[in-house]
């Protein structure tokens, strides 16, 4: 693409990923973009596996994983890897995956649990690296009555 990607940090304290996940996923497919979801968690990505096809009683984001095959054509692609075999626009970051580059997508979404230190440290330095490579970010928080604000 060439461009530097938009970056975007979700503090996540009042709710936990498998709840926040499925509706930015449905937002990124409603603007016609195509999503890979890189963990860097095995276990949580079977969870996410899972809860996408469950997470609503009248709902489910149809996605997959290198195991399912048709990597090419899933609107959502969930790995432990660096790829983007869907061409997706927008790459979500979860457990501590890094983003391979800052041009080779639209949007770079970072999702982190606030209550883990850990978790805080290695959003600070993706902040900063994204910062450094020119990127435009953002910092969204959930409020106590679970709307998202832009805290920078």
């Amino acid at each position: 693409m060439g461009d530097k990607s938009d970056v975007i940090f979700y503090h996540l304290e009042q709710q936990p990923l498998e709840r926040v996940l499925p509706g930015l996923l449905e937002k990124t497919l409603q603007r016609g973009w195509r999503a890979v979801v890189q963990s860097g968690n095995a276990e949580r990505l079977q969870a996410l596996d899972a809860a996408l096809w469950t997470y609503g009683d009248d709902s489910f984001l149809a996605h997959g994983t290198a195991k399912d095959g048709y990597a090419t054509e899933q609107p959502i692609f969930l790995t432990l890897q660096p790829e983007t075999p869907n061409g997706a626009g927008v790459r979500f970051l979860v457990d501590g995956a890094d983003a391979p580059d800052f041009e080779s997508h639209i949007r770079l979404v970072y999702l982190f649990d606030g209550n883990d230190e850990a978790a805080r440290a290695h959003a600070r330095s993706q902040w900063s690296a994204a910062k450094a490579a020119g990127c435009k970010v953002s910092y969204w928080k959930q409020s106590v009555d679970g709307r998202w604000e832009n805290k920078a």
